[in-house]
């Protein structure tokens, strides 16, 4: 099946449902104290970039980019909708991110992320493309539920 990546203002209500199930979902696999995932109003910061992918009038999945300076930037918020799963939607919408980044100057892309099995998928998913363990970043601390990578990313 097709999706259509867009650029997003948060309003619809299908992104808006996407957004609060990857914010429950981040809820029910690590400690209170250790969900860094950003709500809607984290979301609509003028230093991040917002992506959904979409089929038909739904929201299928979606991504965010902080960017952290002048060469560097943190992959946030990556979640595809469960209906979705296995269907290249997550890796589409790591591929735009990246050439997005890429695109406007970003030398290293960086996130954090949970640990443990709920995100084996994901881990994977970033692993396959290139990311590689790394050191905590931004005013992230490491704990033993989260960890980091980084992706150095060339100019094309």
């Amino acid at each position: 099946m097709t999706f259509e990546i867009r650029t997003d203002d948060l309003g619809h209500p299908s992104t808006r449902a996407l957004l609060a199930l990857h914010l429950r979902g981040m809820q029910a696999n690590s400690p209170s104290d250790a969900v860094f995932a950003l709500d809607l109003s984290g979301l609509q910061q003028p230093d991040i970039t917002v992506w959904t992918a979409w089929r038909d009038e739904h929201a299928v999945g979606v991504a965010a980019l902080r960017r952290l300076g002048d060469d560097q930037a943190e992959l946030k918020s990556m979640r595809t909708h469960p209906d979705w799963l296995r269907q290249g939607v997550a890796a589409g919408l790591l591929e735009h991110v990246i050439a997005e980044a890429r695109a406007s100057g970003i030398r290293r892309l960086s996130l954090e992320t949970g640990s443990g099995p709920a995100f084996e998928p994901a881990l994977a998913l970033y692993r396959r493309r290139g990311f590689a363990n790394g050191e905590a970043f931004g005013s992230y601390e490491a704990s033993p539920f989260n960890q980091f990578l980084h992706l150095d990313l060339t100019p094309e």
